[in-house]
């Protein structure tokens, strides 16, 4: 017998001692039956049986077993009517509209084959740097997450692309595999993230916040994967070796091959006067004098957008707001040196210096130091993989710029921005020569099926936690919480322990949908602000992903993996990824800053 199997049929064992042992069945009450029928449901999905529909049809019966305590004349009748209620109440959601366009979005951009131009620049970029083609794919997968956010769509297409191509460099292949893998689950945590619209839809927390509270963590976690390989790749090189020569040298065009040829290597030698070899015939160099100048605009408006900054007037002090989650009592934006010192001194502003910041003069140093660097070693060969990069890159953050940041900056609600989303991936493919009949039907198709399946999911999670309600399941819940007597810290963290190992078993919209509108309630009893709970949980839940036996991401690499590739080398790879969610998870823990210091920044 698989594994697998053992391991789902120990767990439904212990579901069902755990009911058969705890459960009062002399004095059994509605609140218990609330209880039996939570147990049951995790039975249910871990047999196979189609979440939605088992939550809709034990919901059901649970509701009228609810209303047949009270009234059992009008028990069918109530049941009925409540299924229509919380049916037609996620009609009406408006949020839920931004799903199929989000999706829609993502398999445009990913048939437009952008991601397979952005990895193959990547791969010539960081030639040098140990384990290229591991953080190649993990930067690829953090950029494609951010234009589409679907895991399978990036778990399957690195594992096409990305995957073979480190087996051929001689990579082990349980850490291609941890990379791709853990990369694409980046997806459910930058946004734009169906999972941050479906809690957000949950717990009646606002996506756009949500959204601008998961953009630090997910870069964080995306550094701490890059760090990590890089690491590993210098520890045991064998484990990542070194691409050969041949691999790191890309093919000039002709132009630029002319122009090395006349100027010599270094490419900042466009910049100077061909008047002089008027006798050799030279191409335009315009656009590579473009070129060469795009690094230094660059710096030089990001230098010129921090002095202005650091330059403006002050505004008026407005009063610290309390921020929620672990380590509530901490000023996000700055540390207060003497917390004795009197109020009226601490709001005083301390006399500005007319040389500006300290911090100012540090990034001029830094911003300098880089562009010379760059500079210095700039070849026609880097200038050639500089604008591979460019052209790859330059049309997606196009595309998320104008989604994440009209969200953001609050020029337009989720669901407007995903329409312009869905837009500009059309454009994107049609601008690409990828934008076919066969290709939007192709499109339409999966996306029609992936917003059936949230959309029938919030129904029955909407029936189900009714009945849960009815029957006094939260009552009891709450009432066992709060005897405890935990503190906030101990409450989340028990929370994220119950969230994690739910991970293993089921997905996370089941996750989600089922015991959300559990903890939800709990969040107001220890102060705990439902976005910052949202974004521990979205972290949480990407070992959901990554974490055996419902491990979906392995499951999608295996299905275009070679055949000599096991699910056990795939889950083995897995493993020390899943460890990195759990520091970063530790990390917001400590620092809440990082999640929610751009939301209050922007909002609160």
């Amino acid at each position: 017998m698989r594994k697998e199997l053992y391991f789902g049929g120990a767990m439904l064992a212990l579901i069902v001692l755990s009911v058969g042992i705890f459960t009062p069945w002399g004095s059994l009450t509605n609140g218990h039956l609330g209880l039996v029928m939570l147990a049951l449901i995790v039975a249910a999905i871990m047999l196979g049986f189609p979440t939605a529909f088992t939550l809709m049809g034990m919901g059901m019966f649970f509701t009228y077993l609810a209303y047949a305590s009270v009234s059992p004349e009008l028990a069918g009748q109530q049941s009925l009517d409540l299924m229509v209620q919380r049916a037609y109440a996620v009609m009406t959601n408006d949020v839920l509209i931004s799903i199929p366009l989000f999706v829609f979005m993502g398999y445009l951009v990913e048939r437009a084959q952008l991601v397979e131009r952005l990895f193959k620049a990547l791969h010539l970029a960081l030639a040098n740097v140990p384990g290229s083609l591991a953080v190649a794919t993990l930067i690829t997968c953090a950029i494609f997450a951010t234009a589409t956010g679907i895991v399978g769509a990036v778990v399957t297409l690195m594992g096409l692309l990305a995957y073979p191509s480190m087996l051929k460099a001689g990579y082990d292949p349980r850490v291609g595999a941890g990379a791709i893998t853990a990369g694409g689950c980046l997806g459910i945590l930058i946004p734009p993230s169906v999972l941050l619209i479906v809690y957000g839809a949950t717990a009646g927390v606002s996506v756009v916040q949500l959204y601008a509270g998961a953009l630090f963590p997910g870069l964080m976690l995306a550094g701490l994967y890059i760090v990590y390989v890089i690491l590993i790749a210098k520890w045991k090189p064998a484990l990542m070796p070194p691409l050969p020569e041949d691999e790191r040298r890309v093919p000039l065009p002709e132009s630029m091959q002319r122009l090395k040829d006349a100027l010599g290597p270094r490419a900042v030698a466009a910049w100077g006067s061909l008047r002089a070899l008027g006798e050799v015939s030279l191409p335009d160099t315009r656009g590579v004098r473009v070129l060469v100048a795009l690094p230094m605009l660059v710096v030089v408006l990001s230098l010129a957008g921090l002095a202005a900054a650091a330059f403006a007037p002050e505004a008026a002090p407005e009063p610290v707001l309390e921020q929620s989650g672990f380590g509530a009592d901490l000023d996000l934006g700055s540390i207060v040196a003497d917390p004795a010192a009197p109020a009226a001194a601490a709001s005083e502003p301390s006399p500005k210096s007319p040389y500006g910041p300290t911090w100012l003069w540090v990034m001029v140093g830094i911003g300098t130091l880089i562009l010379l660097r760059f500079y210095w070693k700039l070849t026609y060969e880097r200038l050639e993989i500089f604008r591979l990069v460019l052209k790859s890159v330059v049309p997606l953050a196009v595309l998320i710029l104008a989604v994440l940041g009209s969200i953001v900056a609050g020029l337009a609600t989720p669901t407007e921005a995903a329409a312009v989303g869905a837009l500009g991936g059309g454009l994107l493919a049609l601008a690409y020569g990828k934008l076919s009949y066969s290709v939007v039907q192709e499109s339409v198709f999966l996306t029609s099926k992936t917003t059936a399946m949230v959309c029938w999911l919030f129904v029955g999670s909407s029936i189900f936690s009714a009945a849960f309600a009815l029957l006094g399941g939260q009552e009891i819940v709450e009432r066992w919480v709060l005897s405890l007597g935990l503190s906030k810290i101990e409450f989340l963290v028990l929370s994220q322990v119950i969230i994690f190992l739910l991970g293993w078993p089921l997905e996370w919209t089941e996750i989600i949908v089922i015991f959300m509108p559990i903890f939800i309630p709990l969040l107001d009893n220890f102060g705990v602000d439902p976005l910052f709970f949202g974004l521990l949980v979205a972290i949480n839940l990407q070992t959901a992903f990554l974490s055996p036996p419902v491990a979906m991401s392995a499951f999608y690499l295996k299905g275009v993996a070679p055949p000599h590739i096991t699910l056990n080398q795939i889950f083995a790879g897995m493993m020390p990824f899943m460890g990195i969610q759990i520091v970063a998870l530790l990390l917001l823990y400590i620092f809440p800053g990082i999640g929610m210091w751009l939301p209050t920044v922007l909002y609160r």
